[in-house]
């Protein structure tokens, strides 16, 4: 009797350990699995956020192109009108209010962190541009015929477009991207690691009535 109760005792004892070796070895592959998840989930959102700021370049670009046309178009119109007898007072009044609206959409501070002020500002702009070109063409019907008044409507005309497909190339970044960063449990390394969500660009019920730029 002695001999079999130290056999089931020595039985015993060994297969504790095993278990407890076993124990371990789960630990660590579940710890393993979950590293690799995170790791998994960090790049993706770094590779997303750098997509986003990838088309928020691309935005910045064509509003850029934007702006740097206006000085050339105001230029043209007013080396046109030089020979005029008398500088018509909308002409003047509409030129001042668009290098107003460019300087105050040029001075937009992080414009990435304020996009709501950025894009207020940029609808101003847009806005101030069809009221001086409107008032070009009132006054001076012949200038449409003028080359290069004619090229800077064009070009004009395709950053309108080009910035309005950027944009929503933009938004649908930050959505992807936002998406990724909340869903469950990918928001819990979004967390730690710092990813915030990004505002698109909204509709601007002002730019709904803005006058028309007629090229």
């Amino acid at each position: 009797m002695g001999f079999n109760n130290y056999n089931g005792n020595a039985g015993q004892q060994g297969q504790a350990p095993r278990r407890g070796g076993m124990t371990k070895w789960v630990v660590i592959g579940a710890l393993v699995v979950l590293a690799v998840w995170g790791f998994s989930s960090y790049n993706s959102m770094v590779s997303q956020e750098e997509n986003v700021d990838k088309a928020w370049a691309n935005v910045q670009n064509q509003y850029q192109r934007r702006s740097d046309l206006i000085p050339n178009l105001v230029a043209t119109v007013k080396g046109y009108s030089e020979h005029e007898s008398s500088t018509l007072e909308n002409v003047t009044a509409a030129r001042a209010g668009l290098l107003q609206a460019k300087e105050e959409a040029d001075g937009v501070d992080d414009p990435q962190e304020n996009i709501a002020a950025f894009q207020k500002a940029q609808s101003k702009l847009q806005s101030a541009m069809g009221i001086y070109i409107n008032a070009v063409h009132e006054a001076y019907p012949d200038l449409k015929a003028n080359e290069n008044f004619m090229n800077l409507q064009t070009q004009l005309e395709g950053t309108e477009n080009r910035i309005a497909t950027e944009r929503t190339r933009y938004n649908d970044a930050v959505q992807s991207y936002n998406v990724s960063i909340r869903r469950f449990p990918a928001t819990i390394v979004a967390s730690i690691s710092g990813f915030e969500k990004k505002d698109p660009f909204a509709a601007d019920e002002a730019a709904q009535s803005a006058p028309k730029v007629q090229f």
